[in-house]
């Protein structure tokens, strides 16, 4: 994957490969050991600290990086498999 300015991330819609639309990215968690993008919230990340449940949210509201297949004008990811 070509290299791409943070800033480009944010505002755009995440859809998966089968397309269906996960959502838009409201911020990012940084993974700054590896210098890489961890996460694609799609929440500000103020309004999860404000919840209880902050990893649960975490987990229903973000997309791992790791799933990005390509960042165009739509983000697309590989579906997330079901955990087991």
């Amino acid at each position: 994957m070509t290299q791409i300015m943070l800033s480009e991330l944010y505002g755009k819609q995440i859809i998966s490969n089968s397309g269906r639309i996960v959502g838009i990215v409201e911020d990012v968690i940084l993974d700054f050991e590896n210098g890489s993008v961890a996460n694609l919230l799609l929440t500000k990340l103020d309004d999860l600290m404000k919840t209880d449940k902050t990893a649960a949210v975490l987990a229903k509201h973000s997309v791992k990086y790791a799933r990005v297949k390509n960042v165009a004008e739509s983000i697309i990811v590989s579906e997330e498999l079901p955990a087991r």
